[in-house]
């Protein structure tokens, strides 16, 4: 049962956060001592860290993001995503191109207490930085 409500409560984070933009719902989902385990350059932990997270994606490019998988196991939750945005400001020192990106990653939440208490991700940044001109795309290797 646990499991489902850590479920829930992580896709709700993913919609009314992250892809309708409302910070205001972190304050009933999120720890107020959330730990970022893969923090944005400049991100403070706690919660203020990450609505600041939150703040950063959603201005660099506006995302959507699509769940395609959730898997919910003790208190963990796993999800596998893609979204689509465009680069609307500067990322990493690029400036922004207007380009739309499409991003993958995988994201693990710990859910302490019904609350998110950390995350860890891995985001394919080789995808993004080519997609937005920052670096040459691979060539097409000869047969």
């Amino acid at each position: 049962m646990a499991e489902n409500e850590n479920s829930r409560l992580i896709r709700r984070y993913y919609e009314e956060v992250l892809n309708q933009g409302r910070l205001e719902v972190l304050d009933l989902i999120a720890r107020a001592d959330h730990v970022e385990h893969d923090p944005l350059p400049g991100q403070v932990q706690g919660l203020e860290g990450l609505k600041q997270r939150v703040n950063i994606i959603k201005t660099a490019f506006n995302p959507q993001f699509t769940l395609e998988h959730v898997i919910a196991e003790g208190d963990k939750v796993a999800v596998m995503w893609s979204n689509r945005g465009t680069h609307l400001v500067e990322w990493f020192g690029v400036p922004p191109t207007g380009k739309t990106i499409v991003a993958r990653g995988i994201d693990i939440h710990v859910i302490r207490d019904g609350r998110m208490a950390e995350h860890w991700d891995v985001v394919d940044m080789l995808s993004i930085l080519i997609q937005v001109g920052a670096l040459p795309a691979p060539q097409a290797v000869p047969a």
